[in-house]
């Protein structure tokens, strides 16, 4: 006879109950399943934190007995951050769904809600349970993030100001690349906001011309620069137009206002390295990583302890390569997937690291650069050796990362010695 007093202990995945999160700015709609992706039910909250505690008297209905709750969410840091730190400040356990997992789990359907979107996510969370990083919001990571991205936007529109700018000084003074190297140096804003347009210029002598330029660059440019600007302007001759005047404006309002955007990127790099101070992370020790990208990386890599290794971190990223295996065929591909914003910053880490600058081929990494030189001598294409710099550099900064410690490169000469010792190579104690 079978002994049926022997019990069985459950799968781990049986032990949870699971809730799919997608938050918007009014909202948070949440969608319970089972381990076995039954429907439970789903709930409908708004977004002020008033409504969280609600939200667990409400929900108590579904938790299948002898289980507990797992919450994924797609948007940690946004919307939905607020509702992330109630829940793990209850000492819920909160994973972290990226939005591209769960695109990959919506497919090709004709129609998105929130309620389907919801539902994607706790089935990811569900079927990916334990390589999805726990989501640990801190105040000084929200902070650093929001930080970043208003650099970031600000960088995109100055960029849009400045080609405006380019296309209304090159109507008024054609040969305008030969006045100033660059249009956004102190020096030729202020020249074009007093200058906008040529005919500005026709009561002023070499001498004047000079005096100005002196003083706006603070006694960077001489006369020459004025004899070269007036003979230009005379060789164009560029009439006065119609509506000058507003002409006029247009190009004092875009000087102006990249002036601003200017101030603007300036005192928010000031904040960034203010926020920076609370974190222990050294990660500028790390030759081709300066204080904006060392706040671009915490921004989205986070608390470094949400990842068990840089095994992790790289497949978070993307950087890990994905395997094609069909029959004898075996290839490893690049991850196409991925955190891409952390994915771009790890490849222009590595793009810098190797690429020699300035006229003497000063080598920013050397040690970066020599493992580039040898996968390229392994019969690696420069895509693939550029790949494997990134995966080399997961580790060194996740190393520096979790132990807070400077990264100390090694000799040159040693390094097949430290080729089988990802953490020697990373930091030395």
């Amino acid at each position: 006879m079978m002994n049926t007093s022997n019990t069985y202990p459950l799968h781990p995945k049986m032990t949870r109950t699971y809730a799919g999160v997608d938050s918007h700015r009014d909202s948070h709609t949440i969608v319970i399943l089972n381990c076995f992706h039954e429907k439970l039910g789903e709930i409908k909250i708004g977004s002020a934190p008033s409504e969280f505690s609600k939200f667990l008297k409400r929900i108590k209905k579904y938790l299948q007995p002898n289980t507990t709750w797992a919450f994924g969410f797609e948007d940690t840091s946004a919307y939905g951050r607020s509702f992330v730190k109630f829940l793990v400040d209850k000492g819920y356990l909160v994973k972290h769904v990226e939005a591209s997992k769960v695109a990959t789990e919506r497919g090709q359907v004709l129609y998105k809600t929130d309620q389907f979107d919801a539902e994607c996510a706790c089935r990811v969370l569900i079927n990916q349970f334990d390589n999805l990083p726990d989501a640990t919001p801190q105040d000084k990571y929200w902070v650093i993030t929001n930080l970043v991205t208003r650099r970031n936007a600000l960088v995109k529109i100055n960029v849009m100001v400045k080609n405006s700018l380019h296309g209304a000084i090159a109507d008024h003074y054609p040969h305008y690349k030969k006045f100033f190297s660059c249009v956004t140096r102190d020096s030729a804003l202020a020249f074009y906001e007093a200058y906008p347009s040529p005919h500005h210029l026709d009561n002023v002598d070499s001498h004047q011309l000079a005096e100005f330029l002196h003083s706006a660059s603070k006694g960077r440019l001489s006369s020459t620069k004025a004899e070269i600007i007036l003979n230009h302007v005379q060789r164009d001759n560029v009439p006065k137009l119609e509506f000058q005047d507003a002409q006029d404006f247009t190009v004092k309002s875009l000087v102006r206002q990249v002036k601003n955007n200017l101030a603007e990127l300036s005192a928010i790099d000031e904040e960034i390295e203010k926020i920076l101070q609370h974190f222990n992370y050294p990660l500028t020790s790390i030759k081709g990583i300066d204080t904006l990208t060392c706040a671009k990386l915490i921004a989205e890599i986070g608390d470094i302890r949400r990842f068990k290794s840089a095994k992790h971190l790289a497949k978070y990223s993307g950087v890990a390569p994905v395997t094609y295996a069909s029959g004898l065929t075996n290839l490893q591909r690049a991850n196409a997937r991925g955190n891409r914003k952390l994915n771009e910053i790890f490849f222009k880490i590595a793009l810098t690291s190797v690429t020699p600058i300035g006229k003497n081929n000063v080598l920013v990494n050397p040690i970066c650069y020599e493992y580039f030189q040898k996968k390229l001598s392994e019969g690696k294409t420069k895509n693939q050796a550029l790949k494997a710099v990134q995966r080399r550099l997961v580790n060194i900064i996740f190393s520096v990362m979790k132990h807070q410690r400077p990264y100390n490169a090694p000799d040159i000469s040693y390094l097949e010695t430290y080729e089988n010792n990802a953490n020697a190579f990373a930091y030395s104690s």
